[in-house]
């Protein structure tokens, strides 16, 4: 209780709701405000790219990533993206429709997008660039176009091609020669992207690529007995280690093999670890609000496993009420903050409130 108290410091009055969080219109007419505003806001921002010589020193966010200049840095531009054509794809009546519309068309011509494919291979040192959250989400917003029968997802999906061609390519390159996995609760987190990736594959039905997923993950942690999550989190974490892994392994193992890598993967000190809600301290600083992302994060983690897992199982409805806590703890932080939170919750929650 200590902990969720601390969590709502800043939120006087504010108690912690039992209720099933949902995306409502009036939710996701909120959220949607969110990357409305920073798609198009070019500053402050964190570019990621490496300067070989004098003259890339005057190159601008726009310049660069024509298509994904905004939110403050690329990554964070994609999954806005994504959480956009989301929205307009399952609200279609949403108030804001034309507006989102409009964006999508100004980010998603053909030239921005071959811009953004030919990032990777106009300038040096983009071979790790944004690998592999970025990636992820990138792949994400390509299954979420592939996966809608609309004229102008068609359109922008074909757009998109060569961005998403040249990431599996990257990606397909990469998987051989990674030896270890990053296990870290931030973005070089394996586990999370191979999660995207593998649904990314079986949208796609690339099957040598799933293929490749599905055994990197079993080699890196299938052996995997009594994780230490009694550890987490770190102080900027918006992913949950051991639940990451948890979710990727629960899409690469048949149901009886998962339950038993499940229960030897979590000892119960660890389990009652990852079920406190994170303490966030302050909204106002970048790194600090990650841990309101880590409760979007848990909470969509374990409404994957609890689906999973089968009747009986003394985690498959512990799970499922305890992600509804995290949401219903997260969902009122995110507009308390700043950029910091600005710039990116929102496309956490949304896709934390999908069934």
């Amino acid at each position: 209780m200590k902990n969720r108290l601390l969590a709502f410091a800043f939120l006087p009055g504010l108690f912690l709701s039992q209720t099933k969080p949902k995306l409502s219109d009036d939710m996701a007419l909120k959220l949607a405000e969110k990357p409305l505003h920073c798609i198009l806001q070019e500053y402050p921002n964190k570019t990621a790219h490496i300067i070989n010589n004098a003259g890339e020193a005057a190159l601008t966010p726009k310049v660069l990533h024509p298509a994904f200049y905004g939110c403050f840095d690329w990554h964070s531009s994609v999954h806005g993206h994504w959480m956009l054509v989301r929205l307009l794809k399952t609200k279609p009546s949403l108030s804001v429709a034309k507006d989102i519309e409009n964006i999508l068309d100004q980010s998603f011509t053909k030239e921005n997008l071959q811009s953004e494919a030919e990032y990777f291979s106009k300038y040096q040192l983009t071979t790790t660039f944004e690998r592999t959250y970025g990636w992820a989400w990138l792949l994400k917003l390509d299954q979420e176009l592939m996966t809608w029968d609309h004229p102008k997802a068609r359109i922008w999906h074909q757009n998109l091609k060569p961005l998403t061609d040249k990431i599996i390519a990257s990606w397909k390159t990469y998987l051989p020669k990674q030896t270890y996995p990053n296990r870290t609760g931030v973005h070089p987190n394996s586990a999370f992207a191979m999660a995207f990736a593998i649904d990314w594959a079986r949208a796609a039905k690339d099957q040598a690529f799933e293929n490749q997923l599905t055994e990197k993950a079993k080699y890196f942690f299938l052996k995997d007995e009594k994780t230490p999550a009694y550890l987490e989190p770190d102080g900027s974490d918006f992913f949950s280690p051991s639940l990451e892994i948890a979710d990727l392994m629960r899409r690469v193992l048949p149901q009886k093999d998962f339950v038993k890598w499940f229960d030897a993967f979590y000892d119960q000190r660890s389990l009652e670890n990852i079920k406190k809600i994170p303490v966030v301290s302050d909204l106002s600083d970048y790194q600090t609000v990650h841990l309101v992302g880590l409760s979007f994060s848990k909470g969509w983690c374990m409404k994957g496993i609890a689906n999973v897992l089968p009747a009986g199982h003394p985690q498959k409805k512990t799970f499922s009420s305890t992600a509804d806590i995290f949401l219903n703890n997260a969902l009122p932080l995110l507009f308390q903050g700043n950029y910091g939170g600005d710039h990116w919750l929102s496309s956490f929650a949304v896709y934390a409130l999908e069934d």
